[in-house]
């Protein structure tokens, strides 16, 4: 996608263009919680993974933060939480806890996010869901992000990228290698709207055609009925036409 001017190597300058990044990130940080949590002297939940979390106090490894979907106030170890910026970037987040976030039901194909590498500094990883069956086994696919030493990005070698943002915009328009096109973002409570499941596609199979049961009157006619479309196309009655002039002698075969 072209050349630019040698950067500096640092997670900051892959992430936007630099007019963009303080403004941005200011106003689109999130607290996300990682767990489902109750404190000790509670049974009931008072905070569930994948949900918008509003900070009241911080006291460095805990906080005491209150949930956006039920208003209860917990206190928390810091390391409960991940922050979420430009809506699909996380920091703090493990691959493990990814796989979590993007399994949520709420969630569908394509669904995806960005977190820091867990093996390779100053690095990030895109992690992909997609649903292949009833079981949602082994469904959540990750990809490197790598860095070139003019600051460009990539995850294919033959398309790079001079930020994670222009790379999102890439793969959400096409799969490019990727084990499906990127949609929407790993859903949030708090932030996104629930999301409708969206339906199964069914494969309607035509019926076999019994060639013994097929006369020619039926093939050649010119007015087509429901039911005759249903089992011999346009197409195929060319077809069988065009065959039956060059054979000409033998078409009579094709009476019952």
């Amino acid at each position: 996608m072209g050349t630019c001017p040698i950067r500096c190597r640092s997670k900051r300058t892959i992430l936007e263009n630099p007019s963009e990044t303080d403004s941005q990130s200011s106003q689109d940080s999130v607290l996300v919680s990682l767990c489902n949590y109750s404190p000790f002297e509670h049974t009931e939940i008072t905070m569930c993974i994948g949900e918008r979390l509003d900070i009241t106090s911080d006291d460095g490894d805990f906080m005491m933060v209150r949930s956006a979907t039920t208003g209860v106030e917990s206190y928390i170890p810091t390391d409960y939480t991940a922050r979420l910026t430009h809506r699909w970037l996380f920091t703090g987040l493990s691959r493990i806890k990814a796989v979590e976030l993007l399994m949520q039901p709420n969630n569908q194909s394509g669904a995806f996010l960005i977190r820091e590498s867990e093996t390779n500094k100053d690095g990030y990883s895109l992690s992909v869901l997609k649903r292949s069956n009833s079981s949602y086994l082994d469904c959540v696919k990750h990809y490197r992000i790598f860095q070139l030493h003019n600051g460009w990005i990539y995850i294919s070698p033959g398309v790079t990228f001079p930020t994670v943002r222009h790379l999102v915009e890439h793969y959400s328009e096409s799969v490019g290698g990727l084990c499906c096109r990127l949609t929407e973002p790993c859903f949030i409570h708090g932030v996104d709207a629930p999301r409708e499941p969206r339906p199964v596609p069914s494969a309607i199979r035509r019926p076999t055609i019994n060639w013994k049961d097929i006369s020619r009157s039926v093939i050649f006619r010119k007015v087509r009925t429901e039911s005759d479309h249903s089992f011999v196309s346009e197409g195929l009655r060319e077809a069988i036409s065009s065959y039956l002039q060059m054979t000409e002698g033998n078409d009579d075969s094709w009476d019952t």
